[in-house]
């Protein structure tokens, strides 16, 4: 359909011909008809569709002296498509001071996405959606672009009739009469709120990722550091640091089963001990409340496990036919906030003497984990077997795992 010139009173949308060229109230009141000029090749008639106000686009009135035999549908397909849009159409006037714009119309999609039925909104300002955590920046730049009389695009944080928040995204378009005045607004607006949810978890895993990595690094360099520095050699050096990577390796595997991210205290003493344990003689009690750690816990405490499981095969419970292990845990709310007490305790493995030298074991409980976690660490050479206890700061309220791993 081709768009002719404009009559007296015109309007033009950015500064481009409408399907609805011409558009101008007509009366007064909120039921007021708008006159729109709508032309294509043959005539030129005026149209007056009811647009705006209650019984929205209920008829069609004729002032010209043509046949509008091929104009009224294309009227009624617009009408149609703006009404069906999955965008959100407002059209408001054009006031800029309090109390704003007054809204003119709105299309389903924008009732839809408000919660306001079109007869509450009529003649209120869209400011009305703002509220406290609308951020007013956002809202500076739109008010300068509208000043300048230049379409606007931002986003925005607004409330829904029942309280909830949404983002909205929108474009703001002028209406400007035929000599350049302009006399209505007309906002495309979009429900995004999914999109930045979407946006700020991406976020959350990248910066997630970034921290994991830098601290399996670090702790991959202080396996490296302690092995070379305990290892009689190369051999030595070889099957400690190996075991440990694997570990390591094992520990990250439990986490990123579980989408949450976590994995259960149980989960990853089970994961290590479970080869000591013997058919029909068991050797190895665990006694605790399920519990579960987040990642950047379960790393450093699952390498501890591991060192203290291999110095129990190598010199302590686990490597006497006689041993036995039991680790007890339980979480506490003390002075220092909420913890994790679990303790070590090797029974009836073969005597043990006080070591020469500082193995990577205890430099890893004494270092790692106070460094990494902020855990306290205390080893007892007890002539009945090793004893060590830990206690670990947990982050905020202790978190229930569904069941032991």
């Amino acid at each position: 359909m081709a768009a002719g010139r404009s009559g007296r009173g015109g309007l033009r949308l950015g500064g481009s011909h409408s399907p609805t060229q011409g558009l101008r109230r007509r009366g007064a009141g909120r039921a007021a008809g708008v006159e729109a000029r709508v032309c294509n090749r043959r005539h030129c008639p005026r149209l007056i569709p009811n647009l705006v106000g209650p019984g929205t686009g209920r008829g069609l009135a004729s002032e010209g002296r043509d046949d509008v035999t091929g104009v009224l549908p294309d009227l009624e397909v617009f009408k149609a498509v703006v009404e069906a849009s999955g965008e959100a159409i407002l059209i408001t006037s054009a006031e800029l001071d309090e109390p704003g714009p007054r809204i003119e119309y709105a299309n389903p999609a924008f009732t839809r996405m408000t919660g306001y039925e079109a007869h509450e909104i009529l003649g209120r300002s869209p400011r009305f959606l703002q509220g406290p955590r609308t951020d007013r920046a956002s809202l500076d730049r739109l008010r300068a672009s509208l000043e300048a009389g230049e379409a606007a695009q931002g986003e925005a944080l607004n409330y829904r009739k029942d309280g909830t928040t949404y983002v909205v995204e929108w474009l703001i378009t002028p209406v400007r009469d035929a000599g350049g005045r302009i006399v209505r607004w007309v906002s495309a607006q979009r429900d995004v709120t999914e999109r930045h949810a979407s946006e700020e978890r991406q976020n959350l895993l990248v910066r997630e990722l970034h921290h994991r990595v830098k601290n399996t690094l670090a702790t991959v360099q202080a396996v490296l550091n302690a092995s070379l520095r305990s290892s009689l050699g190369l051999a030595e050096f070889r099957q400690a640091f190996t075991g440990r990577i694997a570990s390591l390796a094992n520990t990250h595997a439990l986490i990123t089963e579980d989408r949450t991210q976590v994995v259960s205290f149980e989960g990853l003493l089970t994961a290590e001990l479970k080869a000591y344990d013997e058919p029909g003689r068991r050797r190895v009690f665990l006694t605790g409340p399920p519990v579960v750690l987040a990642s950047d816990l379960a790393v450093p405490v699952g390498m501890a496990l591991h060192e203290l499981a291999t110095n129990a095969i190598r010199h302590g419970a686990l490597g006497d036919p006689e041993g036995r292990l039991e680790v007890t845990w339980s979480v506490e709310d003390g002075a220092e906030g909420r913890m994790l007490h679990w303790t070590w305790n090797e029974h009836d493995g073969p005597p043990i003497a006080l070591p020469t030298r500082e193995g990577f074991g205890s430099q890893l409980l004494k270092r790692v984990l106070t460094l990494q976690v902020g855990a306290k660490v205390d080893i007892a050479f007890d002539p009945d077997g090793l004893r060590v206890s830990v206690a670990v700061p947990l982050p905020g309220p202790a978190r229930q795992a569904s069941g032991a791993a």
